[in-house]
């Protein structure tokens, strides 16, 4: 959590609009000069007879092909730089194998979901990409069920490497599990040693997302065979080393690490969250990193190897830089050839915002104020909702206008799911009492029971809460439209149909009255609304109002030693 000099340098330097900040996103753009950082090279004397074995993590990429606006948190000042892109991400790749031919390079999920073009082709236009990058092993993330079973099936399966995972199993009904879809793990030799991988996904996937697109899995807890498959790699395959591949989240990667279920396992290679782990964190039982997210970083741990044994390692997190790792004309050509047919309508603007655009925050964020406030313009109910999703990269850059165009390819990033709208009647006490559930997932002390998201949005209703209360303890204040919540009152709630749920849910919500679906989609609304009123200001409003940290957290991990940066 940031102290209150981080908070005030934060409030004076950061993009953050509507806090009380002056936004100008072209003078943060900051050079990358240091050419000699984040180099990951091991910061050891490599003597004769020893040998360097390189692991290689990506991890939500979410189907960002190009360079992109990407915000750092340095020397308490936001900057900005563009990094990322699979053509560069391709050269980073060649490099190191070019010089240190132990290389291996694994995704841990959320290759298939984030834009139009994934959108458009359910996915497929990622997988020649995705295998002329040379990846050497996959894992499914939450999202890669978004187009359903027997998809993700496809998707994965026409990936040219190995993919593992040790908690998805086919659903033979009524709850019966049958067979792993994938095999539960890898291993893998190099300079005499031998490296076993073990893969979870998250188990809360039909939770988290609409409970149709998991139809026909059923997902287990990483503690059912954690112990069994770290015995086989260690005692059966007599690994040297044992890393576990997870797409969890950091709060979960971190509880799990300091479950005695982990012994065994040297490092947690994680996914999901999005959060940058720059230093190993150093659990009871493993270290565990996380290498961001867009394709923005390259997580890499070096293992010195002498004599068949590891003697050192060294993790760091790298930028893929666009100015230091240029394009790779093969891969480039390769994108070029999948998006041809849909790039006019991925180009086309559809409107202007004259603030930049972001969704780094815990608790409120640019985007998320943008689609809250098209929904109100819409619908006019009391409240709208929005979930506290994590993917899309910023968008910061004016073009000739002075202003941030909006493209309907962004409108994609933003919302990869074109979800039906939908409203619903729910009293003053189950809105409070979903308040207490939804910050519970967020804030929850025991890391365990944190879920992937962020606080949820919402517009109409403001909430003062305390993040570090207890549970049913969190939430001290709601007003709708300016007066107090009234628990017996029934207010009409417009938020997003979740396929999947049952007809009297919504965001989460139980037992709502009156749900129906209206004639019109958010991409719809979201369009309708950047036409008629753009350039548009969507400057955050102070809805969530956090009382026992900054309004500025970049993140809900906190007990540990990490900070996002």
């Amino acid at each position: 959590m940031q102290n209150e000099n981080t908070r005030r340098s934060f409030l004076k330097f950061s993009t953050l609009a509507g806090l009380g900040i002056t936004v100008n996103p072209l003078s943060a753009f900051s050079s990358a000069k240091d050419e000699e950082k984040n180099t990951g090279e091991l910061n050891a004397e490599i003597k004769a007879g020893q040998q360097v074995v390189t692991l290689l993590q990506t991890t939500d990429v979410h189907c960002q092909l190009h360079p992109h606006d990407e915000l750092f948190w340095e020397n308490n000042t936001s900057v900005f730089r563009k990094t990322g892109g699979y053509a560069n991400l391709a050269t980073y790749f060649d490099k190191a194998r070019k010089k240190n031919s132990n290389t291996f390079i694994i995704d841990t999920g959320d290759m298939f979901q984030g834009s139009e073009l994934s959108v458009k082709t359910t996915g497929k236009s990622l997988q020649p990409i995705l295998n002329a990058l040379g990846y050497n092993l996959y894992i499914p993330g939450n999202w890669e069920v978004v187009y359903y079973k027997e998809n993700m099936l496809k998707l994965m399966g026409g990936l040219q490497a190995p993919k593992i995972c040790s908690n998805m199993y086919h659903d033979l009904g009524e709850g019966k599990k049958g067979e792993l879809i994938f095999p539960p793990y890898y291993t893998w030799s190099a300079a005499g040693v031998k490296i076993g991988f073990v893969s979870y996904t998250d188990p809360l996937v039909p939770i988290r997302q609409s409970p149709a697109y998991s139809q026909g899995i059923i997902y287990t807890q990483p503690e059912e065979n954690l112990r069994y498959y770290t015995k086989i790699l260690r005692e059966q395959e007599q690994c040297d080393f044992v890393i576990l591949l997870s797409h969890l989240g950091l709060s979960q990667q971190i509880a799990l690490a300091n479950n005695a279920a982990c012994e065994g396992i040297n490092y947690i290679f994680g996914g999901d969250t999005h959060e940058r782990v720059r230093k190993p964190i150093q659990c009871k039982y493993s270290k565990v990193v996380e290498p961001g997210a867009f394709g923005s970083f390259v997580g890499r741990l070096d293992l010195l190897v002498e004599n068949g044994k590891i003697i050192n390692e060294q993790y760091n997190l790298d930028e893929v830089d666009t100015k230091r790792y240029k394009p790779s004309a093969n891969i480039q050509s390769i994108i070029a050839r999948q998006e041809q047919p849909f790039k006019e309508n991925i180009t086309n603007i559809i409107g202007y915002s004259t603030i930049p655009l972001y969704r780094y925050f815990v608790v409120e964020n640019t985007i998320d104020t943008l689609i809250t406030e098209a929904l109100m313009w819409k619908v006019k109910p009391d409240i709208v909702l929005s979930n506290g999703f994590r993917f899309c990269p910023p968008n910061i850059t004016p073009d000739e206008t002075g202003n941030i165009p909006i493209t309907e390819g962004y409108i994609f990033d933003m919302l990869p799911v074109d979800s039906t709208v939908r409203t619903a009647k729910a009293s003053g006490k189950q809105i409070k009492d979903w308040l207490e559930k939804e910050l519970n997932n967020v804030f929850a002390k025991d890391a365990s029971k944190r879920l992937g998201g962020w606080v949820v949005k919402f517009k109409g209703m403001k909430v003062e809460f305390k993040a570090f209360e207890e549970m049913g303890s969190r939430v001290k204040a709601v007003t709708v439209n300016g007066e107090k919540l009234d628990e017996e009152k029934m207010y009409l709630l417009s938020a997003c149909e979740r396929e999947g749920d049952a007809e009297n849910i919504l965001c989460r919500i139980p037992n709502v009255k009156e749900a129906a679906n209206t004639p019109f989609t958010l991409h719809e609304v979201m369009k309708e609304y950047l036409i008629a009123n753009s350039p548009v200001t969507p400057t955050p409003e102070g809805n969530a109002i956090i009382l026992d940290a900054p309004s500025t957290m970049l993140t809900q991990v906190f007990g540990v030693d990490y900070n996002f940066v």
